[in-house]
């Protein structure tokens, strides 16, 4: 790495932490271990591929090592390699996981890149990466010894591609949420625009409950490396542009399905800022994104619906939320089973007095709970239809857009005379299928383009908050 890199780097972290004691600024360095990931819808195998060091120390508060919330398809779990004792853990889910859901996944085995990352221990750990099995329980999938100390641990890095850009300070790294808002798809004459869209969007998530009363436990940073041409990728439209995150539309033949399957490239370029969530941000108008709890997530810039797509695909993300949506099309397969869902914002409603956000329902209101079902499904079969024809005659985004409005004013219309439309209870409708899952609340940012989080979605958003940002003392 170059001096200035260096420099850059140095100064960078001084602002992170510069409300910081000197406890905070002893911080340990951040360890990376890539691996592949690969197999299919029956049998997954993993690799190790590198253990690096990256060039920032580590963000996190050290005072929370472990993870309690229970979110997520794994679990990353550092252990003493002579004890066995935990010294970190966090959930998270994969591309991977998400894949095999699909029915290629039957057909073929790929293979996927991923990473985790933790602070550098002080002696040789076992990672291990765990699953959920068939009892919904962790167990473990793969584990590796790692000592960081290693000759073959790379600690040589190239210069930093692109200069973080501060958008939110509000403390030292290690006691705040770091948000790291990528570009993709912007020239070197969309700089300008890029950093407009980061502060843009940053603006409105803080203008949404629960972030809205929880700013000042974040900080949030934006970075992107230029690209030949603006935009990126839409396979469908025979639109191809190289791009140094490689974001493309169309992932797992969703049109409106946004991702990288670049791990590699998307890690080697955030590691040059302080950061434990990232969000994505294509120079596109066309609507789309997407997010996986504890990876990334995209949204499409500059779409009208952008506000919308940037604050719930973080849910996503950040608290590992799941769609409550179940009337568009989407790439996964439907499983016959009904496993109680980890996510926080849906149920199988197998024992109502149980329901995992009991605490929210008021006496009286009825499990499951009532609302305009069928109304709802014979408009949005018909809304599905007209969108559909939008997109396969690719029609001008405003007309897209326009349907959104008009499938929402629906919706508001026809819940707003329904007898438990502010309740919380458990709506069936919900994990993209009609039965068997239920939802807390008519309607939810989770559900369709309304604007809030209902309450349950709120709390579970508020427990990862409280797992990264540390109390003022």
């Amino acid at each position: 790495m170059s001096p200035a890199s260096k420099r850059l780097l140095s100064a960078l972290f001084t602002i992170a932490c510069s409300a910081a004691g000197a406890a905070d600024l002893q911080q340990p360095a951040t360890v990376r271990l890539d691996y592949t990931h690969s197999g299919n819808a029956l049998s997954e195998q993993y690799a190790i591929e590198r253990v690096l060091i990256e060039p920032l120390p580590w963000p996190g508060d050290l005072s929370q090592p472990f993870d309690n919330t229970n979110r997520g398809n794994n679990r990353l779990e550092v252990a003493d390699a002579k004890t066995g004792d935990l010294l970190y853990s966090r959930d998270f889910s994969t591309v991977f996981g998400e894949w095999k859901t699909t029915e290629e996944a039957n057909k073929l085995s790929r293979g996927f890149h991923e990473s985790v990352r933790f602070p550098k221990p002080d002696r040789p750990v076992r990672v291990r990466i765990l699953k959920r099995d068939e009892r919904n329980a962790f167990s473990v999938a793969w584990s590796v010894e790692v000592d960081t100390n290693a000759q073959e641990v790379v600690r040589s890095l190239p210069p930093a591609p692109a200069q973080p850009i501060a958008i939110k300070v509000s403390g030292p790294s290690p006691q705040k949420v770091d948000l790291l808002i990528l570009g993709d798809g912007y020239t070197r004459k969309d700089m300008p625009k890029f950093e407009a869209d980061a502060r843009r969007l940053t603006k409105h998530l803080f203008e949404v409950s629960p972030f809205k009363e929880r700013a000042n436990d974040f900080n949030v940073w934006a970075m992107a490396v230029p690209t030949q041409e603006s935009g990126i990728t839409r396979p469908s439209t025979r639109v191809h542009h190289a791009s140094a995150l490689g974001t493309r539309y169309d992932i797992f033949g969703s049109e409106r399905y946004v991702l990288t399957l670049d791990n590699r490239a998307l890690r080697d370029i955030a590691q040059y800022a302080p950061y434990e969530f990232i969000e994505i941000l294509v120079n596109n108008d066309t609507y789309g994104g997407g997010g996986i709890f504890g990876q990334f997530s995209t949204a499409a810039a500059s779409n009208d619906w952008a506000n919308y797509l940037f604050v719930h695909e973080f849910g996503h993300h950040f608290a590992g939320l799941a769609d409550e949506y179940y009337t568009s099309p989407v790439a996964y397969q439907s499983s016959a089973a009904r496993m109680e869902p980890w996510e926080p914002n849906v149920t199988a409603l197998r024992d109502p007095a149980r329901l995992k956000w009991k605490q929210h329902v008021h006496a009286g209101t009825p499990l499951p709970t009532p609302w305009p079902k069928a109304e709802y499904e014979a408009y949005s079969r018909d809304y599905q239809k007209r969108r559909a024809a939008l997109r396969a005659a690719n029609r001008p985004e405003s007309e897209m857009s326009a349907l959104f409005r008009e499938d929402l004013a629906q919706s508001n219309a026809l819940f707003a005379k329904a007898a438990y439309r502010t309740a919380i209870g458990a709506f069936e409708g919900a994990n993209y299928e009609a039965s068997g899952y239920y939802r807390p609340a008519m309607q939810c940012i989770m559900f369709d383009r309304s604007e809030q989080f209902c309450p349950v979605c709120q709390d579970g958003i508020g427990e990862i908050i409280d797992l990264y940002a540390r109390p003022a003392r």
